[in-house]
C-alpha cells in the first residue's frame, strides 16, 4: 500500500512498477517516491511504496526467510 502525497489518497500495488489508486487510476513507479498517473500524466509524490522483494506482497516486511533450514 502506498500514500499519494499529491492527492492524499492511498493505493496499493499491483507490480513492482505498476499501482492503482483509490479513485481506481493507474499509476507507474518512477522512481524511489515518484509515480505517474496513467490516464492524466501527471508526476504525484508518493511514500510508502514496498520494493522489497522479500516481502510477502500485504505490504508487511519481515526478516523470516522461507530457504532457512531448521
Amino acid at each position: 500500500m502506498f500514500f499519494d502525497i499529491f492527492n492524499g489518497k492511498f493505493g496499493f500495488e499491483i507490480s513492482d512498477n505498476m499501482g492503482m489508486d483509490s479513485d481506481g487510476n493507474m499509476m507507474m513507479r518512477v522512481g524511489d517516491n515518484m509515480a505517474m498517473d496513467m490516464d492524466s500524466g501527471e508526476m504525484h509524490m508518493v511514500s510508502g511504496w514496498d520494493d522489497d522483494d522479500d516481502n510477502d506482497n500485504f505490504g508487511f516486511r519481515s526478516s523470516w526467510n522461507d530457504d532457512d533450514d531448521w
